[in-house]
C-alpha cells in the first residue's frame, strides 16, 4: 500500500480555510445586493461566489480526505479525491458560465433598469475580497490541480467583480443599461477556455496520462544508460494527485549484475532528475521468462 504522504494541496490547507472564510462571509451580502439592485452582472458575481463557497469547501474536504490511511481496498489511499474535486469545480464553472451567457442574451433583448450606485459599492467590496483570495491561493495553484481549481473559482469572481464595476460606472454615467448583459457575457466567454484547461488536466490525471513534468523518453534513456542494464520495458508514469507522481517499469539486467545495486542506482537517478515520489521496479535477470518469452 502507498505511504500516507502529504499532498501539495494539503500543504496549502490553511490558506484555503482563510479564503473560504472570506468568500463565505461576503456571499450573503452579495446575493441580497444583487436582488435589490436588479443587476445581472452582480447576480452573476453572486453565482460565482456561491460556486466559490461550494468549490472551496469541496476542495478542503478532498484535501482532508487524502490524509486517510491506505487500506487493502484502496491501496493508494484517497489522493485522487483532490482530482475529483478539481474536475467537479471545472464542470460547475462551465455550467455557471453557460447560464450567465443565456441570462445575458435574455437581458440584452430587454435590459431592466439597474441600481448602479448600490451595485458599485457591493462589487467593490467583492473585488477586494477576491483579490485577497487570489493572492493567498496563487502559489498553491501552481502545485496542485485541486488548488488550481479553487484559484480559478476566485479568479472568475475577481473578473466578474471588475465587469460589474465597469458596467456600474457606464450605467451610472450614461444610463446605458445594455452594459450589464454585455460585460456579463464577456466575462463568461473569458472564463470558459481557462476552465476547459482545468477540466482537461483533471481528466488526464484520472485517465492516468503521463504527467506534464515528466519526460518518459528521458526517463527511459537514463535507466538504460546504467551500467548492467540490458533493457527497459513496460514503463509507465502517472499521477496519484498533483505533485505526486508514480512509475512502474520492468528492467532487464545482464548476467552477473547485482539486482540490489541496479535498484539503488535507479532510485538515486530518479530522485535526482525526475519528480517521481513512488516507484515499482521489476528486475529481470537473464533467463527470466514473461508470457513464455525468455528475457
Amino acid at each position: 500500500m502507498a505511504g500516507n504522504h502529504a499532498s501539495a494541496g494539503y500543504q496549502n490547507k490553511k490558506k484555503l480555510v482563510v479564503v473560504l472564510a472570506l468568500t463565505g462571509s461576503y456571499l450573503v451580502a452579495e446575493v441580497i445586493g444583487g436582488i435589490l439592485t436588479k443587476s445581472l452582472a452582480l447576480l452573476a458575481d453572486a453565482g460565482h461566489m456561491l460556486t466559490d463557497v461550494g468549490g472551496l469547501a469541496l476542495a478542503l474536504f478532498a484535501i482532508n480526505l487524502t490524509q486517510r490511511k491506505a487500506s487493502p481496498q484502496k491501496t493508494y489511499g484517497y489522493y485522487r479525491a483532490e482530482i475529483l474535486a478539481a474536475l467537479l469545480n471545472a464542470i460547475v464553472l462551465i455550467g455557471i458560465s453557460i447560464y450567465i451567457l443565456y441570462e445575458a442574451y435574455l437581458r440584452f433583448k430587454n435590459p431592466p433598469k439597474v441600481e448602479s450606485g448600490s451595485m458599485l459599492i457591493v462589487a467593490a467590496i467583492g473585488l477586494v475580497i477576491n483579490i485577497t483570495g487570489m493572492m493567498i491561493l496563487r502559489k498553491g495553484s501552481k502545485e496542485s490541480l485541486n488548488m488550481k481549481g479553487a484559484y480559478f473559482e476566485v479568479l472568475s469572481d475577481m473578473l466578474t467583480s471588475i465587469g460589474v464595476i465597469l458596467a456600474g460606472i457606464i450605467m451610472l454615467t450614461t444610463g446605458w443599461y445594455y452594459a450589464d448583459p454585455i460585460l456579463s457575457a464577456g466575462i463568461g466567454l473569458f472564463i470558459l477556455p481557462r476552465t476547459w484547461i482545468l477540466l482537461k488536466d483533471a481528466v488526464g490525471v484520472l485517465l492516468e496520462g503521463t504527467p506534464s513534468d515528466v519526460n518518459v523518453a528521458d526517463l527511459q534513456d537514463v535507466i538504460k544508460k546504467i551500467d548492467g542494464v540490458k533493457d527497459v520495458h513496460d514503463l509507465h508514469v502517472w499521477a496519484l494527485t498533483s505533485g505526486m507522481n508514480a512509475m512502474s517499469a520492468h528492467v532487464a539486467i545482464n548476467q552477473g549484475i547485482s539486482p540490489k545495486s541496479i535498484l539503488e542506482k535507479i532510485q538515486e537517478l530518479i530522485k535526482a532528475n525526475f519528480k517521481i515520489a513512488h516507484t515499482t521496479i521489476q528486475i529481470e535477470e537473464p533467463g527470466f521468462q514473461e508470457d513464455g518469452i525468455a528475457i
